[in-house]
C-alpha cells in the first residue's frame, strides 16, 4: 500500500518549519505528500514582506507566499495546496470543515500531521487542530460501516510547536531526518517572508537529533523532527 501523508498547516509555511524533514523522508520512501495550508498567513505571518513594502496589497502577499510554498514543496518532493481561508483571525464555518473533510476523504491519507491543540501565541494554530480533528472524524466515521462515504481512520500526529513547553507538546516519536536535512535547509530558504525562523529550526533539528541519539543509542542520527501521536498506534508487535 502506497504511503500517503497529509500535512495541514494553518499558514502556508508551517509545513516547512515543523515537518519538512518528515515530508522529505516520506517522499524518498516513495510516498505521496499533500501540504495543505488553510491560509497563506498573509496578514500575520508575512512580516518580512510587509516590512519590505508596507504598501503592497494583500493579494500580492498571497501570490508571493504561494510561490514560496510551492517551490519549497517541490524541493521536498510534495504538492502544495492552499484553501485561502484568511488568517489573524481565521474563521472556520461548517462549510469549511466539510470542505476539509472532503479533501481528506478524497486523498485518503495513512497519516495526518497538524498543529497542537494549544498555542498561546498564535490564534490560528489551535483552530487548525480543532478543524482537522473534526474533519478527520467526519471523513472516517467511527471506523465502521456508515451511511456516508468513509475512509479508514488515518494515524494522527501533531508536529512540534514553536514553544513546546507552553503548548502541552510531549513528543513520542522522533523522525531521523539526517539524510534529508539539506533538503529541509533548501526548502526553508524559500520562505523569504519569515527569514527569522530558518536559524531557529536549523538549531532545533540538531537538538532533536541529540535527543534521538540519547534515547536510542543510534549515533548516526544527527538531525530529527519530533511529533506527538493523538491516537494510539496499532501494531502486531511490541518491537
Amino acid at each position: 500500500m502506497k504511503k500517503k501523508l497529509l500535512v495541514v498547516g494553518a499558514h502556508s509555511a508551517d509545513f516547512v518549519w515543523r515537518a519538512g524533514g518528515t515530508i522529505a523522508k516520506v517522499a524518498e520512501q516513495g510516498g505521496e505528500i499533500l501540504n495543505l495550508a488553510l491560509s497563506y498567513g498573509e496578514r500575520g505571518e508575512s512580516g518580512e514582506l510587509w516590512k519590505e513594502n508596507p504598501k503592497r496589497s494583500v493579494e500580492d502577499v498571497k501570490k508571493i507566499r504561494h510561490e514560496q510554498a510551492d517551490k519549497a514543496s517541490i524541493i521536498l518532493g510534495s504538492v502544495f495546496k492552499c484553501l485561502d481561508w484568511g488568517d489573524y483571525p481565521m474563521i472556520v464555518s461548517e462549510e469549511r470543515t466539510a470542505q476539509l473533510a472532503e479533501i481528506i476523504r478524497n486523498f485518503a491519507p495513512n497519516v495526518i500531521i497538524t498543529h497542537t491543540e494549544k498555542d498561546p501565541f498564535n490564534p490560528d494554530h489551535p483552530l487548525a487542530f480543532t478543524t482537522v480533528q473534526r474533519a478527520r472524524l467526519l471523513s472516517a466515521g467511527a471506523g465502521v460501516a456508515a451511511a456516508f462515504e468513509r475512509i479508514d481512520p488515518p494515524a494522527w500526529y501533531c508536529f512540534e510547536p514553536h514553544q513546546p513547553e507552553l503548548s502541552g507538546f510531549v513528543p513520542d516519536i522522533f523522525i531521523d531526518i539526517t539524510a534529508v536535512f539539506e533538503k529541509k535547509i533548501a526548502a526553508m530558504a524559500c520562505m523569504g517572508a519569515q527569514n527569522y525562523l530558518k536559524s531557529y529550526y536549523t538549531e532545533l533539528g540538531g537538538r532533536r537529533g541529540n535527543h534521538a541519539r540519547r534515547i536510542s543509542g543510534q549515533n548516526a542520527v544527527k538531525f530529527a523532527e519530533a511529533h506527538q501521536s493523538m491516537v494510539p498506534r496499532v501494531t502486531d508487535t511490541i518491537f
